[in-house]
């Protein structure tokens, strides 16, 4: 079809978009790179499009799909038609509202002299009438050509010549509108779920879909308001400061939903259970974004390096009817978000160690004992030395802890009396103020040239936190005459954000000085704060019930099997089956440790152990004794401390319960091929080749 055809179908809207397709996300590179290639006549790609009487729901369509008809629905294609219809009509295409645009093309320019592509710039294009929108040359508005070449001072001998290049160049940008573009086509017959599969391998060899991209588009081919649903929320939530995105929506729904931070857990969850599973969610971004404030000083997600963070925490309380059981539970989750923040626990690996602390809130009543081990295995400790501070500036995660530390402690704005915590709003944002100013330190100790000089001139210790006009009101006033103004107008105010009060250290000379004694008092109060959250113990039950261990189902640390050495298929023993059992329990000391249980089937029905039993003269020590031994004799009898063999009774049948802890060193499970090396992926146990294991090893244990 010719763009032009294919413009005037997206306009009647016979041509609509799936609710499940991601958002416009082009960047401006990207739209202009599109229209040098339709100049150059260069191939852009064929589209796709499914013509189906029975559309998923459609993007801004209020006709119900039932009588639209037979309608082509664009699958793969849409970031360039989009970019296309906006800048040929100068307007955004029906599907879309202009607030859903957040990068918007319709500023690109072309020379009519050069034929090059630029977005709009004053001090290139004022004054140059040859810098053309692209919107306007496309648009029936007329250039004359003709006019412009008369105003080219420089060569009025070439009117006639000029005129002609910029109409041939003026002709090219316009042709594009008569080049076709190749589209396949989906059969009628096809299935949504048909649909979305081929939306997904097509959309692999372009601008890929990200996992959280493709789980929405999953949730959205079943529960078609989803997206909608999710920006409302979205919206909501920013009224009050916290900023979202989808793929947090998308992470928080697959935690709830699933137990567990891997998109892909969600693709095969249906509608009513992702319904269910966002009510609940909803009500805990509601109950999170009215907590944090008051009882965490978090006023903002702009407080947080990562809002990864909350995930844990959401899926805490939705195991726990929506809200913190104790006072003491609230503050020792508040010491663990300050532990991840602090130490960007979701930086790096972020799948991997969302998925093995959720799996730890699944397995454990009181979970953050052990997430906090967790943090220290990955960091070393949770307390914060002076020295952390050195040469760190407000990119660092301490910046924006040393601003909730300093709202918790009551600090105020230096100028006007403010309390910190209370200037957020629609506004908002951190002002960080430099106590020693910037421009003084250049001047006349450190060279703005030098990084390792920049660094220690805006390090975090050399930081407060004020409001904007204060921050312009001291940007050139030295601290020696400042500060001493300062706390006469509002005593304590100094304290509050960690000055050290020895009116020495705040001359220009001693400015390192300062800043070691600053350090060493943010991180002295920070370690205090922190400690006096979690001076109470939580209850000492830590482990959860064994029924609700199997009601949330396998996971990374928690496994089923049905029987240890009986054959469900043949009706007798099978020694081989005792494998399976034992290279599950390599894998949880290889990984992060987990909980085994023998006599529960895959769906979590309990068969409990009879089969088994009856081989060992229905003795339950039996059964426990065969299970040590194989644990002794096969993974090694150095672990046998790290493995918790016991049998529980529910509903009258016997299980196993086969409690492992990670081992600080690898383990090799004995098999008939050698030494085997297993560890955890999901819900699955997976064994590594040589080379594999080496590398996990060193990844591992370093």
């Amino acid at each position: 079809m010719k763009i032009q055809e294919l413009l005037s179908d997206i306009k009647n809207q016979n041509l609509l978009l799936p609710e499940f397709q991601r958002e416009y996300i082009w960047n401006k590179e990207q739209a202009k790179q599109l229209f040098v290639s339709l100049v150059k006549q260069y191939p852009i790609g064929s589209l796709l499009f499914w013509k189906t009487q029975n559309p998923p729901e459609l993007k801004n369509v209020d006709q119900p799909p039932d009588k639209l008809g037979t309608v082509q629905v664009i699958l793969d294609g849409q970031q360039r038609l989009t970019t296309l219809y906006m800048l040929a009509e100068g307007r955004v295409p029906p599907y879309y509202n202009e607030q859903e645009i957040l990068v918007d093309p319709r500023d690109l320019y072309y020379n009519l002299a050069t034929g090059d592509f630029q977005y709009y710039q004053a001090s290139r294009m004022k004054g140059n009438p040859l810098w053309i929108p692209v919107v306007r040359c496309l648009s029936d508005r007329s250039v004359n050509v003709f006019e412009l070449a008369k105003k080219q001072k420089d060569n009025p001998d070439k009117v006639l010549e000029l005129a002609q290049l910029y109409n041939d160049n003026l002709n090219r940008l316009k042709n594009i509108k008569e080049i076709q573009i190749p589209i396949q086509l989906i059969p009628s017959h096809a299935t949504l779920e048909e649909a979305i599969n081929i939306f997904d391998r097509v959309n692999s060899q372009g601008t890929k879909l990200t996992d959280a991209q493709l789980a929405l588009t999953h949730i959205t081919g079943k529960w078609p308001t989803a997206r909608r649903v999710f920006k409302k929320k979205i919206q909501e939530l920013s009224e009050k400061d916290f900023y979202f995105q989808l793929p947090f929506m998308t992470r928080v729904l697959t935690g709830i939903v699933c137990k567990r931070a891997l998109f892909e857990t969600i693709h095969d969850r249906q509608q009513e259970e992702l319904k269910s599973g966002w009510v609940q969610a909803s009500k805990i971004l509601d109950y999170l974004v009215s907590l944090l404030p008051h009882g965490a000083s978090i006023h903002s997600t702009e407080d947080l390096n990562s809002t990864n963070v909350l995930i844990p925490l959401a899926v805490y309380l939705s195991l726990n009817n929506g809200k913190f059981p104790t006072d003491t539970s609230l503050k020792h989750a508040i010491h663990w978000l300050y532990a991840a923040h602090i130490w960007a626990r979701y930086t790096a690996q972020t799948d991997q160690r969302l998925d093995q602390d959720l799996s730890i809130i699944v397995r454990e009543r009181v979970p953050w004992d052990t997430l906090r081990e967790q943090i220290i295995d990955q960091r070393g400790r949770i307390e914060v030395k002076g020295t952390d501070f050195e040469g760190r500036t407000a990119q660092h995660p301490l910046h924006r802890m040393t601003y909730i530390l300093a709202k918790a402690h009551g600090a105020v704005d230096w100028f006007n009396g403010t309390p910190l915590g209370s200037s957020h709003g629609s506004s908002y944002r951190i002002h960080s103020h430099h106590i020693f100013p910037q421009s003084l330190l250049y001047k006349k100790i450190y060279d703005a040239d030098s990084h390792l000089d920049r660094k220690k001139v805006n390090e975090i210790a050399n930081r407060a936190f004020l409001t904007a006009d204060t921050n312009w009101t001291l940007s050139k006033k030295p601290p020696d005459e400042y500060l001493p103004e300062v706390e006469e107008r509002f005593p304590g105010a100094l304290v509050k954000q960690f000055v050290p009060m020895d009116p020495q250290l705040w001359k220009l000379w001693h400015y390192e000085d300062f800043l070691a004694a600053r350090r060493e008092n943010i991180a002295r109060k920070l370690n205090e704060f922190m400690e006096a959250l979690i001076s109470q113990p939580e209850e000492t039950a830590r482990k959860r019930p064994i029924t609700e261990l199997i009601r949330l189902g396998e996971s990374l640390n928690l496994e089923f099997k049905s029987t240890l050495q009986w054959d469900t298929d043949r009706n007798q023993q099978n020694k081989n089956l005792r494998h399976s059992v034992l290279k599950t329990i390599a894998a949880f000391l290889n990984t992060e440790g987990g909980t085994l249980l023998i006599g529960v089937e895959d769906d979590g029905s309990v068969c409990g152990l009879d089969d088994d039993l009856r081989l060992l003269h229905k003795s339950k020590d039996n059964f426990l004794q065969l299970l040590n031994s194989l644990i002794s004799e096969y993974i090694g009898t150095e672990y046998a401390g790290l493995i918790k063999t016991r049998l529980e009774d529910i509903n009258g049948k016997s299980i196993c319960v086969v409690d492992v802890a990670k081992a600080l060193d690898p383990v090799y499970l004995k098999g008939v091929r050698g030494k085997e090396f297993f560890i955890r992926i999901g819900n699955a146990t997976r064994s590594l080749d040589p080379e594999q294991t080496v590398a996990y090893v060193s990844m591992h244990w370093g």
